[in-house]
């Protein structure tokens, strides 16, 4: 629209009824042209009397915001001050938070104390540090100092690195985001100053398109209307534009040219980025102020040239900033799992250096008579002429002190290098979960996110799901379908070619086109029919019981412009929309009033009251002063919430059919809303009025705006029916539960909110547990997000199942963070549940990829890779022990102290990381095929205690023969222990390696490159260390390699160690396979059935639904 097509709307067609008046505040609307409605001029609007009391002109929740009674109380005593204009006033205690933000964890002085405080809150680091420190001690030194201390200062240093970067990009993000500049008020003018220099209480001015320095009151904006557009992206992923307000007592007021000053009373700062509790007294009078009053911290302004506001939040204390916690800390299932296993492992090398420290007190018994002047004891020293004791403390101390020599030596029986292979190999896997792209959403160009990267190997182990179902198992892409209007049902909706709205001027548009249904199309032309009542009040409802901003978008053909619809609720959208395609067109909307483009003659409506959907009502409604001084209020909802409130004395034949094809709309599969009217007379008007007043300008005592909202009862008359296409039918992978909040084909249980009030937190719970684990799908509808997660910790706090729960709202992130794993999905309902999750992805559909193949893989090369770990440690602890048995019980050691500190570092490590983020036990297709073997997860059959002990008995073996082999072969030669050193350290390096080869199911370059690639390194290394003079074993290995026994003893030790590890795998793969084994068996011999012949099975599936 342009203002050469301005459309003078008649003023009389929009008197406000005689007895609406405004004598106390005389607000009057004169010549407003709004920036939405493209410059179409609207007249003065007169009121009338009503007694003394001021109209309070609904907005989008400042008058008449949608507190429930979950809101909380705020006393008087608990509530903020801020003084307008007067920032030395208001913070006068010192007690409000500056503009200056934070988000690094550490300064220059607290880096390296904070940092290694944190890591030290492994266990295992703090078993590292102890074992350094006893290696420092003379009589305990078995290594070098250095190389004792290496491996915990490397993993200590790697850590301290990675944070420190982390850390200088948030602390360089910090300065420039303090840095920034802001139009302040100051000596009344406005003045640039830096955005950690503004304070609690300055006025401040934005202009279009900037971010807002900190959570303002609106004061005034360029709109006579006092309506600002914002964008909450930043804050909460929505990208949709909201509208805030100012109130008229403040809106027309310059503050560079009067002196502006009064006083806000607010709540506390808190979490919650759509609530807002406050008034202010302005001008000697108290009005009240809601969440469309207040703009946030990280908005942008949109569509409004300035805007004047308040601080009343700062820095640290703004919404945004108390939101910036991020999702909670959750440790992996496997991980938790891996610690007994540590246990056993500790408890394994207690008994080893129990039994090497009591060999030792025997021995020093035996041969007590000996110690005197045995060579490389020697008890006595004789260099003086005093005799004395030469290193030797007793037997008792002796033994003491051999026993912590033990642990020195036997240390890496808890491999440390684990920890930092998991971290890696987790990176590595999120990478290729992130490439996948077949989990590349297109519509919405998301890729899958991975912000929790410490659970991938969880995806593996699901047992139970939960999910939302609006929006989640659907796409929450809305369709106005069919409807019953008066009980009469329009559903032969067809594509609609309507060229849309004039009004004199360029043609509108529609942005999105919708079905109609030719005969519902004709009646809302013709109104005078008592059809047509109907239908004109329904559409009217459709138009105006809403929050959406229409914006109109220009188009190649300038005699032709789109309305474009902006709101947070897709339902919404899709209502105004139909309602537009069927002659009832939204064009312009402000805090007082809205136009309505009726058949191409624009009407305008006073918003006398607002009410926007809560949780406690489960509906809207909106009371608005007609173009045919009647007022009106529209309400909309749920059915379950309409239907209470229904005088159903009316019309039983038109309400009984409504029924009826509410019935029929839902049996096939669409979401339905009910919509209702009812005119009010001057009595019930002013009697709401007066009660909404008094609520609303109370700081206490915000709920009994509920009660006034219960004084409406409308005679229902109307339904109305939109679609929800559905992304997927609800998929079962193999042995998962799914509970889903939401509908389904085959339901074992269901249940809605109300029966959960009375059986959570009670003895009821153990009831529906036990009914629940009977049932394949639980429905669970009209639940309140604590509910959601209620039915989460049910089913949590009494199996060890992994749980998961997917959603894509705000009020799925409780249910999200409570369960093992939480998925958020990028859909129409903004990005908090993504924002709060652990993984995000942009459809439900991912999750079977994500599951099913990922999580599997994930699984599968975690598990293996912590076996390996331990098998690879234990082997190495183990040759140490055998050669202490040979060496009297004195822990001198044969292999040097620098090959025992590469063993896990450098010499086997990289293979291990390698295969646990490359290798595939099976195939994505058949992963796919047969979504049973998901279940090999939830059974724990690739990491147990019965595989780890195992494993422990295969390490057993492999260690015999890596140390005897050699000992037998060269007993009694001249060959030194320097030499047998090198031959055991290549020996364990050969052994692990070609074990780990003998497991490897997809061969890669680089996989050839790890594992081989080790073995090379670890030979040139052994030789780097030997040709040094200053270390022990100089030229050890070129005096034992330079025979032919060394390579067969090294070919010997490799068939000896494996060959009974691989007869016993040829036995059970062929005698005793697994689902896994046959499957893979099958992708070689391609023997598996065609894909659709596969059933996707599910044990559990809940789909929570909350207020459709």
């Amino acid at each position: 629209m342009d203002s050469n097509s301005q459309t003078e709307i008649n003023e009389n067609s929009y008197q406000v009824p005689g007895f609406i008046r405004n004598s106390s505040s005389r607000r009057s609307i004169s010549s407003i042209q709004s920036k939405t409605s493209g410059g179409h001029s609207i007249r003065e609007v007169s009121f009338g009397e009503l007694g003394s009391k001021p109209i309070r002109h609904g907005s989008r929740g400042a008058d008449s915001e949608g507190f429930s009674a979950s809101y909380k109380e705020i006393n008087d005593d608990d509530a903020r001050l801020i003084y307008i204009n007067d920032p030395e006033r208001t913070n006068e205690k010192f007690e409000f938070a500056g503009n200056s933000i934070r988000t690094g964890k550490y300064s220059v002085l607290t880096f390296l104390p904070r940092n290694l405080f944190e890591q030290f809150h492994r266990v295992a680091y703090i078993y590292f540090l102890v074992i350094a420190i006893l290696n420092q001690l003379p009589q305990l030194a078995v290594f070098g100092r250095g190389a004792s201390i290496l491996p915990l200062a490397f993993v200590l240093l790697v850590t301290a690195i990675k944070d420190a970067y982390e850390d200088y990009r948030r602390h360089r993000s910090d300065k420039i985001e303090n840095s920034r500049l802001a139009w302040v008020l100051v000596n009344e003018q406005f003045q640039q100053i830096r955005w950690k220099e503004i304070r609690v209480g300055e006025i401040i001015k934005v202009s279009a398109n900037e971010t807002l320095p900190c959570d303002m009151v609106l004061l005034s904006t360029s709109e006579t209307t006092g309506v600002a557009y914002v964008q909450t992206t930043n804050l909460d992923g929505e990208s949709n534009l909201k509208t805030r307000y100012a109130k008229q007592e403040t809106q027309m007021k310059n503050p560079e040219n009067e002196k502006i000053s009064g006083l806000i009373k607010c709540e506390k700062p808190n979490r919650n980025i759509y609530g807002f509790q406050a008034n202010m007294d302005i001008d000697g009078k108290r009005v009240s102020l809601g969440p469309s009053n207040i703009i946030l911290r990280g908005c942008e302004l949109k569509n409004t040239e300035w805007a004047i506001g308040v601080a009343v939040f700062a820095g640290r204390e703004t919404k945004a900033m108390l939101n910036n916690s991020g999702a909670p800390s959750k440790r992996s299932q496997l991980e938790t799992r891996m610690n007994r296993e540590i246990i056993f492992l500790s408890i394994f090398l207690v008994a080893l250096c129990v039994i090497v420290s009591v060999c030792h007190g025997v021995w020093l018994r035996n041969h007590k008579d000996e110690l005197d002047l045995m060579q490389f004891y020697r008890k006595k020293d004789y260099s003086e002429s005093d005799v004395e004791n030469y290193n030797y403390y007793g037997w008792g101390m002796e033994i003491f002190f051999v026993f912590l020599m033990s642990v020195i030596v036997f240390q890496i029986m808890i491999p440390i290098s684990l920890y930092i292979s998991m971290e890696l190999v987790r990176v590595g896997q999120a990478f290729f979960m992130i490439r996948d792209n077949r989990m590349y959403d297109e519509a919405s160009n998301s890729r899958f996110q991975c912000r929790a990267l410490n659970i991938n190997e969880d995806l593996g182990q699901i047992k139970y799901i939960f999910s939302d179902k609006t929006g989640t198992l659907t796409e929450n892409k809305m369709e106005f379908q069919c409807a019953s209007i008066g009980g009469k049902d329009y559903s032969n909706a067809k594509d609609s070619n309507e060229d849309g709205q004039t009004g004199g001027g360029p043609v509108l548009r529609p942005k999105m086109k919708v079905k109609i249904d030719r005969g519902l199309l004709n009646i809302s032309i013709n109104k005078h029919t008592s059809e047509g009542r109907y239908v004109n009040d329904f559409f009217i409802a459709l138009a105006a019981c809403n929050t959406i901003v229409p914006l109109t978008v220009d188009t190649p053909d300038p005699a032709v412009k789109l309305i474009d619809y902006q709101g947070e609720s897709p339902d919404e959208q899709a209502l105004v929309y139909a309602a537009a395609v069927y002659g009832y067109m939204l064009i312009e909307r402000t805090s007082g009033h809205i136009v309505i483009d009726i058949q191409g003659e624009r009407q305008r409506f006073d918003v006398l009251g607002l009410h926007e959907f809560d949780s406690d009502r489960k509906r809207m409604s909106v009371i608005l002063g007609c173009p045919d001084k009647t007022v009106k209020v529209f309400v909309k909802g749920a059915d379950t919430s309409m239907f209470s409130v229904i005088d159903r004395s009316l019309n039983l034949n038109m309400l009984k059919a409504t029924e009826d094809h509410l019935h029929a709309y839902s049996s096939k599969g669409l979401r339905t809303l009910v919509v209702g009217m009812r005119e009010l007379s001057p009595s019930e008007f002013e009697q709401w009025h007066s009660s909404y007043e008094s609520a609303s300008t109370a700081l206490m005592g915000r709920a009994a705006l509920s009660e006034s909202r219960k004084q409406h009862r409308t005679s229902s008359q109307l339904i109305g029916r939109i679609r929800d296409r559905r992304q997927i039918a609800a998929r079962r992978p193999g042995g998962n539960r799914v509970f889903k909040k939401g509908g389904a084909n085959q339901v074992a249980l269901i249940i809605d909110g109300t029966s959960l009030v009375y059986i959570l937190d009670t003895d009821l719970e153990e009831q529906l547990f036990d009914l629940s684990s009977k049932c394949n799908v639980v429905l669970c509808c009209r639940v309140a997000p604590l509910q959601k997660a209620g039915i989460v910790a049910l089913i949590k706090n009494r199996t060890d199942d992994m749980t998961l729960a997917i959603g894509d709202g705000a009020n799925d992130v409780s249910m999200i963070q409570m369960a093992d794993v939480g998925i958020g999905i990028s859909g129409q309902e903004g990005r908090q549940a993504v924002m709060a999750s652990d993984f995000a992805m942009g459809q439900f559909r991912f999750l079977v990829p994500l599951l099913l193949v990922h999580g599997h893989w994930n699984y599968q090369r975690m598990s293996y890779m912590i076996l390996y770990n331990f098998y690879r440690n234990a082997v190495f602890v183990l040759v140490l022990f055998w050669y202490v048995l040979f060496t009297s019980f004195t822990l001198t050691t044969a292999i040097t102290d620098w090959s025992s500190v590469l063993y896990s570092v450098i010499y086997t490590s990289v293979p291990t990381i390698v295969i646990g983020v490359l290798d595939k036990d099976l195939s994505r297709t058949s992963l796919l095929k047969h979504p049973q073997l998901y279940g090999a997860g939830q059974r724990q059959e690739s990491y147990n205690g019965k595989l780890f002990w195992v494993t422990m008995l295969d390490t057993l073996w492999q260690s015999i023969a890596a140390f005897f082999v050699p000992l037998l072969a060269y007993w009694g030669s001249d060959i030194d222990g320097s030499s047998l050193g090198d031959l055991w350290t290549l020996a364990a390096v050969i052994m692990v390696n070609i074990h780990l080869a003998m497991d490897v199911i997809r061969w890669y370059r680089i996989t050839h490159a790890a594992i081989w690639g080790s073995i090379v390194a670890t030979f040139v290394c052994v030789m780097v260390i030997d040709v040094l003079p200053f270390l022990p074993g100089y030229w050890a290995f070129f005096h034992i390699a330079g025979t032919g026994l060394f390579w067969l003893c090294l070919l010997g030790i490799t068939i000896g160690a494996l060959v009974p590890r691989f007869v016993v795998k040829v036995f059970i793969q062929y005698c005793r396979p697994d689902d896994i084994q046959i499957a893979r068996e099958a992708e070689k011999f391609r023997n598996s059935r065609d894909p659709q012949d596969a059933q996707i099975e599910m044990n559990k599936f809940w789909i929570l639904l909350g207020h459709d």
